[in-house]
């Protein structure tokens, strides 16, 4: 069994166990990602770009896992593959990307 599959079942057993399957509907899933993810944008909220990496690590960490939780449970729910979505989208960055055109420079690939 593949890592992500073992956290996802243990998300599942979590989550079947409380009886909250029912209020893991896509729009609610989607609600907590973007929640989630607030509160882990706000660790660093009011910081400089030189103590911007001055985040305690146990924060960090519950809010990640926070965010990776809820999207695995949606994956889970459309039968989409962690692990394969990741690839496909990393071989389509690459592709929108260069190597040539991309490094050393954040621009948005419509501007290389």
């Amino acid at each position: 069994m593949s890592e992500i599959k073992e956290i996802q079942e243990a998300l599942l057993k979590f989550r079947d166990d409380r009886d909250w399957k029912q209020f893991h509907d896509s729009k609610n899933l989607a609600t907590a990602i973007s929640i989630e993810a607030g509160e882990l944008n706000e660790l660093f909220l009011w910081k400089d770009t030189v103590n911007c990496e001055d985040v305690k690590p146990e924060r960090l960490k519950e809010e990640l896992a926070d965010v990776f939780s809820f999207a695995f449970l949606l994956a889970e729910k459309h039968g989409l593959d962690v692990k394969e979505i990741i690839l496909d989208k990393i071989k389509k960055n690459d592709e929108k990307y260069p190597v040539e055109k991309a490094k050393g420079t954040a621009k948005k690939y419509t501007d290389l």
